[in-house]
């Protein structure tokens, strides 16, 4: 399967595409999109199209996203829902099937535990995709989305066949 992950975000919205078997990923491509506009519906419109963009050219069979968090403010947590909800209209209408994990939950599956530090994560993103060189943040995020989903999916359509992981 080939899965795009996605890094919501009002100022930076991170993609990686991967194929995968579940069991060994490789990695296709990965990027930010800058988000820049006068006011919110122009970046909500340039995730929306920009996303959209992304699965025209890598053609993803699935599309996984991070969930929200309330971290810093409540104003903060409303703009990255509304980024991600532009985020997964794209991934809707090209009818994708949308997953969505929490930080924790992909820190978990990509490290091995859930509170794992960015620069974790990035190093073990490189690390199963084979990666040289530095890694964008944003991108290295939206990456262990797609891992992360690689995982969880093939473990659980595994159960649902009533076979051990």
């Amino acid at each position: 399967m080939r899965i795009l992950g996605i890094d919501p975000g009002s100022r930076l919205t991170g993609f990686g595409v991967i194929d995968s078997d579940g069991r060994q990923s490789r990695y296709v491509a990965s990027g930010a999109i800058k988000v820049e506009g006068a006011d919110l519906a122009q970046k909500l419109g340039l995730i929306f199209t920009q996303v959209q963009q992304v699965i025209m050219d890598y053609a993803p069979t699935e599309m996984a996203i991070e969930k929200v968090f309330v971290s810093r403010s409540a104003d903060s947590a409303l703009k990255l829902g509304q980024a991600r909800g532009a985020a997964i209209c794209a991934g809707v209408l090209q009818t994708l099937p949308v997953a969505e994990y929490t930080p924790r939950g992909i820190k978990q599956a990509v490290v091995g535990q859930g509170g794992a530090s960015k620069e974790q994560v990035q190093h073990m993103v490189k690390m199963l995709l084979n990666l040289q060189g530095r890694l964008q943040a944003d991108a290295a995020d939206a990456l262990a989305v797609a891992l992360c989903h690689a995982h969880t999916s093939v473990t659980q359509k595994r159960l649902r066949a009533g076979v051990s992981p």
